[in-house]
């Protein structure tokens, strides 16, 4: 039987079966038991990453529900496949954007960004026409895992990244442009701003930090660890400089935790330093100093708020700790719409692109935090043991066999992208169903 394309799409096909998740009646998904979601291979080693990690997330929903769950998955597409698909330049297409508004959640691989000519970035695209707020960005080590700090076990925090604002807005004049002349000359004479160094050949960007958008993402922080018993969460902002864009987003962060969660958060803490039983800590630090301290003092911190720039750069620095990007799953989310999509936080690697050899264990994490978002936690856990145990047994692709060798183990065996689905499909089979 031929594919049928889609009402009011230009190159999807419909799903064989399978319903819409949608939003509550109070808030939250409502999710059917065989939900829609949405897929982006991605480019690079994308296809084989997805290829070993879907029979995973496959194995663990059908060993926890029994059938009574599944998942239809239908593939959307945005970077290079999306040219092919779609026609040249063609990078993010109406369609995937209007598959995400009508079906909330998805998953993809990492895309590659356009040398030249159309967007900045993909993801970013993604992420601002879609309005996911938040880069939720969980760090937490995996036992096995080589690292480059002596106590990565005290690693264990989930990081809310302002996705929308701050430098990220792509606002900015090439250097020469008459754009930027301009720009330059009205600071100057309207604006009376006399703090440039070098007047010709300078670049200009706008910075724009809003009191909205602080507060939704630090909301979405304070929530996430009511919700999840977390002990603190703390504001990282360079405020010291900045006071009025980083230094608003501190002070805008602690108007949401007085006005809005008063009786279930303090913003001083008491002897010792803990916050009161029950309550949530909401506190802040200086993004530099904070750099330091999560090096020397991890276990102080929990819930991590912070802005763009910041967050792209915390990020990364805290998956160095816990292993690097290949073991590192993140989320793009819209708590309120409830749209989101779960993404390997990696590049595509292009140099090993084909050859089979990538770790797909950010992806697959990536979909074990798509189950918890469904609600379908038990299968969440079920991935999530299966990758702990087998990385804690030494099966591993190349990138974590050379740094587990290096560090003197010889128990460890490097298997292919395909073989550790595989491996990892057997272990989810092998393990006692979550209690």
């Amino acid at each position: 039987m031929a594919a049928r394309l889609m009402a009011g799409y230009t190159k999807l096909t419909s799903p064989v079966r399978g319903e819409k998740i949608s939003r509550g009646t109070h808030g939250g998904l409502k999710v059917p038991d065989h939900p829609v979601v949405l897929f982006i291979e991605g480019d690079g080693v994308g296809p084989e990453l997805w290829a070993a990690s879907v029979q995973v997330l496959d194995a663990a929903i059908g060993k926890a529900y029994a059938g009574r769950r599944t998942i239809e998955w239908l593939e959307v597409f945005a970077g290079e496949k999306s040219n092919a698909v779609y026609g040249p330049g063609t990078w993010l297409p109406e369609d995937t954007l209007s598959a995400f508004r009508e079906y909330l959640v998805g998953i993809k691989g990492p895309l590659a960004t356009p040398v030249a000519g159309g967007v900045r970035s993909v993801n970013v695209a993604l992420r601002r026409e879609l309005d996911l707020y938040v880069c939720l960005r969980p760090v937490r080590w995996c036992s096995g895992v080589p690292s480059p700090v002596k106590r990565p076990q005290l690693v264990d925090m989930v990081i809310f990244r302002e996705n929308t604002e701050d430098i990220y807005a792509g606002i900015e004049w090439e250097s020469g442009s008459p754009e930027a002349a301009r720009l330059l000359a009205f600071l100057q004479e309207e604006m009376g701003v006399t703090s440039f160094h070098f007047k010709a050949g300078t670049a200009l960007g706008v910075k724009p930090v809003s009191e909205e958008g602080s507060k939704r993402l630090v909301r979405a922080a304070i929530r996430f660890a009511l919700d999840h018993g977390r002990r603190s969460v703390t504001l990282v902002h360079k405020g010291n400089i900045m006071k009025f864009t980083e230094g608003a987003f501190r002070d805008w962060g602690y108007e949401v935790a007085r006005e809005e969660f008063a009786d279930r958060t303090v913003t001083r803490a008491g002897p010792g330093g803990a916050a009161a039983q029950g309550r949530v800590l909401v506190k802040d630090i200086i993004a530099d100093n904070f750099l330091q301290q999560v090096l020397i003092r991890p276990a102080d911190y929990d819930v991590i708020a912070t802005l763009n720039l910041n967050g792209d750069y915390i990020s990364d620095a805290l998956a160095a700790q816990i292993g690097g990007l290949g073991i590192a799953p993140g989320a793009n989310v819209n708590y309120e719409s409830g749209c989101a999509c779960f993404e390997a936080t990696h590049g595509t690697a292009p140099d090993i692109a084909g050859q089979d050899r990538a770790n797909p264990c950010s992806l697959l994490l990536s979909g074990a935090m798509m189950l918890d978002y469904l609600g379908w936690k038990e299968a969440a856990r079920l991935v999530q043991d299966a990758v702990e145990r087998t990385i804690a047994a030494g099966t591993v692709t190349a990138d974590l066999f050379v740094l587990m060798r290096e560090e003197g183990r010889t128990d460890v065996k490097e298997v292919r992208c395909s073989e550790l689905g595989r491996e990892l499909t057997r272990a989810v089979d092998a393990l006692p169903l979550p209690g």
